[in-house]
């Protein structure tokens, strides 16, 4: 049975479209947009109870969850493979999913490069069908979505192009991760089976060019179920970069700057090759906008990290072994703040916030707890290892995240 929490549909019976999620930034699992406030994953069933059984005190850091979704795969008379997914359809097979309710996805991809993923950028534009085609359709949706790789020839920090101030860029580690698992599932291609997805809060949806920092936290990634052969690479992993020495390491981000319209982007292999004074440089360029030091973003993230260590600190079971934390920022500035900041272009964060107003203009942060595939605490029926007192890995890279936060000051 499709399951569905809290979630406004519209036309139950209307199949969806599942577009690549483009402010994926992290993760190797493939993250798609239902809707606009609604994103979804595959389903593993562990990730799945975690959501459904966390302690009032964590929901509050982790999006919402919303449900199951049944979602199969169609294939045009390209060749072309989409993902539909429907409330309506049945437990068993897809066989008799309205095909005049449907949406097909068109992808072309064209690669103009295969240099370092640290310097390559996506520009994602979506132009409808014409309108004929679309009113001789009653019902469908059909969209024509080209995907294109571009190569920065320096870091986007340095672009000075002044006519790209127009265009929006996403990360593309998220149209990698959609391309691969939609080849994982077109090489099994079978239209009537049936793959369910989890249906969470697309947390991004508020902001309107997320900022995106996806942290992977902890001293140790691998689950307890781990063979020994990848109980070993990640424990290898660890140790050669900050999870070992930090508790923390960067699997992702995305930074708006403001100077040229686009976002930097930076991937996970980026992340594991960082000495702590490195990841300390990468902090500073997550809340750098190309012009200016974002300080007024800097206390109410690290409010909310002293707030989530305090949580964690009360959890007597949990381990969140290979989950990760996103901290996300508007990089469109409030304009009270930028008037602020541009009288006060060297002040420090905490004279700045001091003068900020918690209103309109006082900005939207948010720190949430993501992927819950490896969890486990004790009443999981999942568990396999009960553990007592709090997850200490967690609580060391949550501890260092915030002593380097509040350390950072303009300049510096």
């Amino acid at each position: 049975m499709v399951v569905q929490n809290k979630l406004d549909t519209g036309d139950s019976r209307k199949a969806v479209l599942l577009e690549p999620f483009v402010h994926q930034v992290g993760g190797h699992m493939s993250m798609m947009k239902y809707d606009e406030h609604t994103v979804c994953k595959p389903l593993i069933s562990q990730e799945q109870w975690v959501y459904e059984s966390l302690p009032t005190a964590i929901k509050q850091f982790t999006p919402q969850y919303k449900g199951i979704i049944s979602v199969c795969l169609r294939k045009d008379s390209l060749g072309n493979v989409g993902l539909i997914a429907s409330p309506s359809l049945p437990t068993d097979n897809c066989s008799s999913l309205d095909k005049e309710h449907s949406v097909m996805l068109w992808q072309e991809i064209k690669r103009t490069s295969t240099t370092s993923s640290e310097r390559l950028f996506v520009e994602w534009s979506q132009t409808p069908f014409p309108k004929t085609i679309k009113d001789s359709c009653p019902g469908k949706a059909l969209f024509r979505t080209e995907l294109q790789y571009h190569t920065a020839i320096s870091s986007l920090m340095e672009d000075t192009n002044g006519n790209q101030s127009e265009r929006k860029s996403y990360n593309p580690w998220a149209l990698h991760c959609h391309q691969l698992h939609l080849n994982r599932m077109s090489s099994k291609l079978d239209e009537n089976k049936l793959h369910q997805f989890l249906l969470l809060e697309n947390v991004v949806s508020k902001y309107q060019y997320p900022c995106i920092l996806d942290l992977k936290m902890g001293t140790r990634q691998h689950g307890d179920d781990a063979s020994e052969e990848k109980k070993a690479r990640h424990i290898k992993k660890c140790e050669q970069s900050t999870s070992g020495s930090l508790g923390v390491r960067i699997c992702g981000m995305q930074v708006y700057q403001a100077d040229t319209g686009q976002f930097l982007c930076k991937d996970k292999y980026y992340g594991r090759k960082l000495s702590p004074d490195g990841f300390r440089q990468a902090l500073y360029q997550f809340l750098h906008n190309g012009n200016r030091l974002r300080t007024d973003v800097l206390e109410p993230i690290v409010s909310q990290l002293k707030a989530l260590l305090s949580v964690i600190k009360s959890q007597s079971s949990y381990r969140f072994y290979s989950s990760s934390l996103l901290i996300i920022y508007d990089g469109q500035e409030p304009k009270e703040n930028k008037e602020t900041l541009d009288n006060h272009p060297q002040g420090c964060f905490q004279n700045i916030n001091r003068t900020m107003p918690h209103g309109t203009g006082y900005p939207k942060v948010d720190v949430r707890m993501i992927d819950f595939a490896h969890t486990t605490y004790k009443g999981s029926k999942y568990n396999h290892t009960i553990y007592d007192g709090p997850d200490h890995g967690y609580i060391f890279g949550l501890e260092n995240l915030v002593k380097i936060l509040e350390n950072t000051r303009e300049g510096e």
